[in-house]
């Protein structure tokens, strides 16, 4: 088979066989397909889309490209179950609902990815920890996994290989919102890691990869009919990105406040009910909780005696981070030269927020990337940003930046990215749908 005859019957609109499928896949795993091959079938399908069969195929193929994690040999006493994002700004619940999960009974495999686009990647945050693993070997993987409970970790060399290429050129080509290379990404490397159930969390709003809600209820209901097809119990939830999820948004500061969630220092009532909501949903797909009330209060029991927290400083310990990053995590995370409020010169009440914006501003900032091989910058970021409905007196954010020149150009992105009326306006509804 030729590439190149592969990308032109997808770009005018083919349907591809399973054999043309796993041929690209395999291609892109053991590099016999070109980068500029690799870009023009992302760009060919993201025209053209596929069909729920090709998607299907796609998903099993990229993670046949590598190796499938067996835990049977195990012998853990609760279920292997994860959740997903599609990403947004200031979401960290990943760093929460691990360890939350892990102390509730379940066993948490986290394969995450890096920042894709405007919003922040998981791995990203966790690199801010000096030390830590992000992609461990295999070994190690299944030790945290059976000692902690929970491991979060990047795509190794040999899980899912063909995604971890196509979601780097992706993330550099404008082709990252298209649904069925989202749902190959993401369910490949779930299905790698032989989970039993998953719960997906698709962003909808100013800035989410789909800000209109039919797009993004298109893909939940893809990710769902594709893992549940595959054997995978999976359930996805709907829910809002019209501004920053959790108060902070940027690496480090995403790390500290995961850990003040953790610990009970600080919690944000948004933060608190998507997290709940997700790990409730998983409790109940697991049978480890019987209904909504059950896992509620597992999860309070896990927060409130500290399981949780312990979790999250084991796991990252044994994945090569401080011992001590839970009670002094000012010592190890970085900080910034520049840390200072950011004012509007509007009054009223914020009205609109574009969110997409704001994960921009971290970008110029240097907290992330504009080509795969750029450094990030771990210790930028916004602190603290303004939510829909709050005052012009208070900041809009404090902005954490490592040159005056970087701080400004911040600035002016965030006054513009943030609307404000005489009177506060309703509420977006944070959780818009439940598809099972």
């Amino acid at each position: 088979m030729l590439p190149q005859e592969i990308i032109r019957r997808k770009r005018d609109g083919l349907t591809l066989c399973d054999e043309e499928i796993k041929f690209f896949a395999d291609g892109i795993a053991s590099g016999s397909i070109s980068e500029g091959q690799v870009a023009a079938f992302a760009m060919a399908v993201f025209f053209q889309g596929m069909d729920a069969d090709e998607a299907s195929t796609l998903t099993i193929a990229m993670r046949d490209t590598g190796d499938v994690i067996d835990w049977k040999d195990l012998d853990l006493s609760g279920p292997v179950i994860d959740k997903h994002s599609t990403g947004g700004v200031g979401d960290n619940v990943s760093l929460i609902l691990g360890p939350l999960i892990a102390a509730c009974g379940g066993y948490v495999p986290m394969i995450s990815g890096r920042g894709l686009g405007h919003t922040g990647g998981t791995l990203d945050k966790l690199d801010s920890i000096p030390g830590y693993k992000s992609t461990p070997d295999n070994s190690l993987f299944r030790k945290a996994v059976s000692q902690c409970g929970v491991a979060i970790i990047g795509q190794t060399g040999n899980l899912a290989p063909a995604d971890k290429r196509l979601y780097a050129t992706r993330d550099i080509t404008a082709t990252v919102e298209s649904i069925p290379l989202i749902t190959a990404s993401i369910l490949s490397k779930k299905f790698a890691a032989g989970l039993d159930c998953l719960v997906m969390d698709v962003k909808t709003g100013s800035g989410a990869f789909m800000p209109d809600y039919d797009k993004a209820r298109e893909l939940a209901l893809s990710i769902t009919q594709v893992a549940n097809t595959a054997g995978v119990k999976t359930s996805s939830l709907v829910t809002d990105m019209n501004q920053c999820l959790a108060h902070n948004a940027g690496n480090a500061l995403e790390i500290r406040e995961a850990i003040d969630f953790l610990t009970g220092e600080a919690q944000s009532p948004r933060l608190k009910k998507v997290i709940f909501a997700l790990c409730s949903e998983l409790l109940i797909l697991a049978k480890l909780a019987n209904d909504n009330d059950h896992a509620v209060a597992m999860l309070n029991a896990a927060l409130d005696d500290g399981k949780a927290a312990e979790v999250f400083g084991k796991m990252t310990s044994l994945l090569g981070g401080p011992s001590d990053l839970i009670e002094n995590y000012d010592k190890h995370l970085t900080k910034a030269a520049i840390i200072r409020p950011l004012f509007s010169d509007q009054t009223g009440y914020v009205s609109k927020m574009d969110t997409r914006a704001l994960g921009l501003s971290i970008i110029g900032l240097g907290g992330g990337r504009t080509r795969a091989e750029d450094t990030i910058d771990h210790s930028v970021g916004l602190e603290k940003v303004i939510s829909l409905g709050e005052s012009s007196d208070q900041p809009l954010a404090i902005i954490h930046a490592n040159s005056e020149t970087a701080w400004l150009e911040a600035a002016q992105t965030i006054k513009k990215a943030i609307s404000f009326d005489a009177a506060p306006q309703p509420e977006h509804p944070l959780i818009y749908e439940v598809l099972r």
